[in-house]
């Protein structure tokens, strides 16, 4: 097997120093336009590949950046990760992407693999409280941005929802077409924003006269999950129902919706109004089209990068946590035949 071509072996074909060959991959506007060409030219003929592992053991970083997630197969981390990849490129960064699994021991190992790869910083969806770890990192060079997440005191960046204005606009969304007796599909309530789209809903209930709320723990975020307490659901008779579901994610509308419609005939939203969380794409082209606070993931993305690009520079006086406002998107699941509406939080 042929050796690589080194920038040694550049400098001797463009016959240039190595020092020119290295202004020309790292500061090209201190050469000629005529010696630039030159050296171009021979990094082509000879198929060089520059070192960049090397380079970032010099400089200290990398140009990439560390993103983990709690759960990279829902649609919301999907979306939310492309949109902060797209951003950080225009940046001319790259990004590595580890899924915890909503698991503290995966998590932590993806927190060492990248500060030990040097990257630039970290985009991270905690799975519980993880400030120590932060502020350990932070010292060592490593700034690092909640995402989804709102941080509790102004140690770090943080961009996240308002969860429980979500969860008080979903359970609210029930209650003004008439259902009193709901559900909230969610869990573990060791996950933030589950707790917090719980206490949301919770904040509505105690609003309304006769209204009620019960607690079906998921004990997951998936579809699968969703079946689960679905088929729990239906072994009850029809006046023991719910007549309205508020689900912490869509995943589990979806799942809820599959045990509900297609397993035990239970009519969505006639018998049982049922809501969901995120609203990914998959919730407009469900069976029953399925209503869903909106989070502006996309949004979410792009801000989590400009905060990050904030901690990195040195100038940057103090740590800023940026909250969006949910949205409600109503849909045949709650509305049935009424017209699609999109409608923000009450204060």
């Amino acid at each position: 097997m042929s050796r690589a071509a080194s920038i040694k072996d550049v400098a001797n074909h463009a016959q240039v120093a190595v020092g020119t060959v290295s202004n020309v991959l790292n500061n090209p506007d201190r050469v000629s336009s005529r010696t630039k060409e030159r050296v171009l030219k021979a990094i082509d003929e000879l198929g060089f590949v520059r070192n960049d592992a090397a380079r970032q053991l010099r400089a200290g970083h990398s140009r990439t950046i560390g993103v983990v997630v709690l759960d990279v197969g829902n649609p919301f981390f999907t979306s939310l990760v492309r949109a902060a990849e797209d951003a950080a490129a225009v940046n001319g960064s790259a990004v590595l992407l580890g899924d915890s699994g909503h698991d503290v021991a995966r998590e932590s190992h993806y927190i060492d693999l990248f500060e030990e790869q040097r990257v630039q910083g970290l985009l991270l969806s905690p799975v519980g409280d993880i400030g120590d770890r932060l502020d350990a990192l932070r010292q060592r060079g490593v700034p690092t941005v909640l995402v989804d997440r709102l941080a509790d005191e102004d140690r770090y960046s943080s961009v996240s929802v308002d969860d429980d204005a979500g969860g008080y606009l979903a359970a609210r969304h029930l209650l003004d077409l008439g259902r009193r007796k709901l559900a909230f599909v969610g869990g573990p309530l060791s996950i933030r924003q589950v707790a917090d789209r719980l206490g949301g809903a919770r904040r509505a209930v105690t609003e309304a006269d006769g209204a009620t709320l019960e607690f079906l723990d998921s004990n997951g975020q998936t579809v699968l999950a969703g079946r689960g307490v679905g088929n729990s659901l239906v072994e009850r008779s029809r006046g023991e129902l719910p007549d309205g579901i508020f689900c912490a994610n869509d995943l589990l509308a979806l799942g809820v919706m599959q045990s509900l419609t297609m397993m035990h005939d239970v009519r969505i939203p006639d018998d049982v109004a049922l809501i969901g969380y995120d609203d990914i794409d998959f919730a407009v082209s469900a069976v029953v089209p399925l209503s869903s606070i909106r989070q502006p993931t996309e949004a979410i993305g792009r801000t989590a990068i400009e905060l990050l690009s904030e901690e990195l520079d040195a100038q940057h006086p103090r740590h800023r946590a940026v909250v969006f406002t949910p949205e409600l998107v109503v849909r045949q699941s709650t509305a049935g035949a009424a017209a699609p509406a999109v409608l923000t939080p009450v204060p």
